[in-house]
């Protein structure tokens, strides 16, 4: 991943970082395929909390989506998604 590209995902997660941090929880970058699917781990109480689907869509992806466009999905490697 060029540095850039990372840049941008950093910054965009750190605007939602706050609230993850606020319920114990935090999201780690693990890696973006070249069909430009990130991968993130949700880590500390994000990985074990019944909600963490809805904030990787309504919270995660979104602002990734909104800062990198060109970003198709966001998936959680370490979430089993309903």
């Amino acid at each position: 991943m060029e540095a850039g590209l990372r840049e941008k995902i950093e910054f965009a997660l750190d605007t939602i970082r706050p609230y993850l941090e606020a319920d114990g929880g935090n999201v780690r970058i693990v890696e973006l395929t070249d069909d430009f699917v990130l991968k993130i781990e949700m880590m500390g109480n994000c990985g074990s909390c019944p909600m963490s689907s809805m904030t990787l869509k309504a919270g995660v992806e979104e602002a990734i989506k909104r800062a990198i466009p060109e970003i198709s999905r966001v998936e959680a490697v370490n979430l089993t998604l309903a």
